[in-house]
């Protein structure tokens, strides 16, 4: 009760006499304190109190904990948790002998194998809030706006010789194997050192005289052991002779998508 009231009495007397007011329990921004302290708030000034930080976040002095003080100002440091950036490796590049722990705000300067460089031809990096930034990983540099190989697809491939680098503006052409159906842009232009996006070539679907004697049926317009259908193609069934539609007769009639169908029974 006695401290209550001095609370009390030490917040009227600085704001009744236009004084710096006292401060008030603090928001620590990835912190907390130690303890809570509560019946000593409003704060008077160079009052402290111990604090710590949240994982990854250090106070500006790198301890494991540190006092915030009460100040005329306000509370000081004005930012009691940093981010503590940890410097230990670097994709495509020199990795430091040993690791670097640098504080929020700081920036280091990197080197890159020769080739790449950080995202942005950046050769620096700041630790911030939410970390490095850019992230330390270095990628490769193509000023001149020049592709590689064009990406590989499935069950496909260009109709030209393959080279090793494509010049920016260049156009290759693909074309699927044989059953397979093309979706997609056939083409692909090589534009600021990446490929469009390319096109896919869909299974198709294979059926053969093993499958149809499993489930008692046969293609009702040809006479073929094994057929190839493309994806959206469709293949009608019968039974064969001697026995009798076990699914509902909508069914003998179905379409091959990307290499998969259904098939009618009979028995």
């Amino acid at each position: 009760m006695l401290l209550l009231i001095n609370v009390l009495l030490t917040s009227w007397f600085y704001t009744a006499h236009g004084q710096v007011k006292p401060c008030n329990y603090p928001v620590i921004k990835h912190g907390r304190l130690y303890y809570s302290y509560r019946g000593y708030f409003p704060a008077r000034v160079n009052q402290q109190f111990s604090y710590y930080c949240d994982q990854y976040f250090v106070p500006p002095s790198q301890y494991s904990w540190d006092y915030l003080t009460c100040t005329a100002e306000g509370w000081s440091p004005e930012e009691p948790c940093l981010r503590e950036c940890i410097f230990k490796n670097l994709e495509n590049g020199q990795t430091p002998s040993s690791e670097k722990k640098v504080l929020q705000g700081e920036t280091i300067s990197v080197r890159c194998d020769h080739g790449y460089s950080l995202e942005n031809n950046q050769n620096t990096m700041i630790c911030t809030e939410n970390g490095w930034s850019p992230p330390p990983r270095c990628i490769r540099v193509n000023p001149q706006g020049k592709c590689g190989p064009p990406p590989p697809i499935d069950n496909g491939d260009i109709t030209s010789l393959l080279q090793l680098v494509y010049p920016p503006g260049m156009i290759v052409e693909y074309r699927c194997q044989a059953y397979y159906e093309l979706r997609g842009n056939r083409n692909v232009v090589c534009r600021s050192g990446e490929w469009s996006e390319p096109p896919k070539c869909l299974e198709a679907c294979v059926i053969s005289e093993e499958t149809m004697r499993k489930h008692h049926i046969q293609l009702r317009w040809k006479i073929d052991t094994k057929l190839y259908s493309k994806t959206e193609d469709n293949i009608e069934f019968t039974c064969q002779r001697g026995y009798r539609p076990v699914t509902p007769h909508h069914t003998f009639r179905t379409t091959c998508r990307e290499g998969k169908m259904v098939y009618p029974s009979c028995g």
